[in-house]
């Protein structure tokens, strides 16, 4: 009689199990982001990190897989793969996002930074506006990192205003800012693909560059560079960012996990970028890189250029005339304010 009383429950055990073994199994996400930093570079080993963390904290619900080194191709494609689902993120300079998202590149107007302090005061502020502006763009902000003050780098010296003209300078393609500026300077820039450059060097299609030291390291272009102008033109900031439908399809839970993980890697590497600047720079001089410096007339002549061209950006609102007060309040702030 005991043992007939057992012999349901025993049944019910078994259907139990039965369902358990035919519930389907929940896949891991996986989060697909491209990027053109190099794999083995500094920013790959962060975005490793991240990965790693993220894998580890969401017990492997959310998995991220890198595609370094251009090879799913340049910022439009990236985008173009980004908007079609093959790909949901990617890692891409404020040049880049700009195609999108226009004041993405508000870092950059020529001259606008100066230093270090004034890019620390400034980023506090207005990185959250410009997570903002590209949510409403369809793309959600995981971090936002330096990448370093661009200098222009050439295989001739470009000391003069002649020497600058008759350069084969290369600039990032649908770059406007930089386009604009460097005509209303006499000079006819080069726009190609990031990834173009380093073959364009080799085979003398250009022989100028603007980049930062790192970057210019990083993506082995030091080797065709012999120069390098003292004039910081611009501040440069890369942008890790994931399509708005991808970011909507993780738990919340899991999107926090995700946060928590990119912010992390952002600042460390915020925190590197001049260290690794500076190492760069002195690695490339021991290559016999020399730093050279314009007149005090033609670097006026320059720095009166940058002014125009954001002016006309500003009047035209090209750029957010708000957005670009804001960057101007936090950078004219004493030193310590608005960190």
């Amino acid at each position: 009689m005991f043992a007939m009383n057992r012999l349901p429950l025993r049944l019910a055990f078994a259907a139990l199990a039965l369902l358990a073994l035919l519930a389907p199994v929940a896949q891991a996400q996986t989060i697909k982001i491209a990027t053109l930093a190099p794999d083995g570079s500094a920013w790959m080993k962060e975005l490793r990190v991240a990965a790693a963390e993220i894998k580890a904290g969401s017990q492997g619900r959310v998995e991220v897989k890198y595609f370094p080194g251009g090879v799913m191709g340049n910022d439009a494609v990236v985008l173009r793969k980004m908007r079609l689902g093959q790909l949901q993120g990617g890692v891409l300079t404020s040049s880049e996002l700009a195609a999108v998202y226009p004041d993405a590149a508000i870092y950059s107007l020529p001259f606008l930074l100066q230093d270090w302090d004034q890019v620390k005061r400034a980023r506090t502020q207005v990185d959250p506006l410009l997570a903002k502006g590209l949510e409403g763009k369809g793309l959600h902000m995981l971090g936002a990192t330096g990448i370093g003050f661009a200098y222009v780098m050439s295989a001739r010296p470009v000391h003069s205003r002649t020497e600058m003209v008759k350069s084969k300078l290369w600039i990032p393609q649908g770059d406007t800012i930089a386009d604009v500026t460097f005509r209303s300077g006499g000079v006819t820039p080069i726009p190609l693909p990031i990834g173009d450059v380093f073959t364009s060097l080799q085979t003398g299609l250009v022989d100028t560059v603007a980049n930062t030291p790192s970057g210019t390291v990083a993506l082995q272009w030091h080797g065709k560079l012999k120069y390098m102008l003292d004039l910081p033109l611009s501040y440069v900031v890369g942008f890790m960012v994931l399509d708005q439908k991808a970011w909507q399809k993780l738990a919340p839970a899991d999107q926090a996990i995700v946060s928590k993980a990119f912010a992390a890697a952002a600042a460390r590497m915020d925190a590197s970028i001049q260290r690794d600047d500076e190492a760069a720079l002195k690695a490339m001089q021991k290559q016999g890189l020399k730093v050279i410096s314009m007149d005090a007339a033609e670097t006026a002549r320059w720095r009166q250029i940058g002014a125009q061209v954001t002016r006309k950006l500003e009047s035209d609102k090209a750029i957010s005339p708000a957005l670009l007060a804001a960057v101007r309040r936090a950078a004219a702030a004493p030193a310590g304010k608005g960190r």
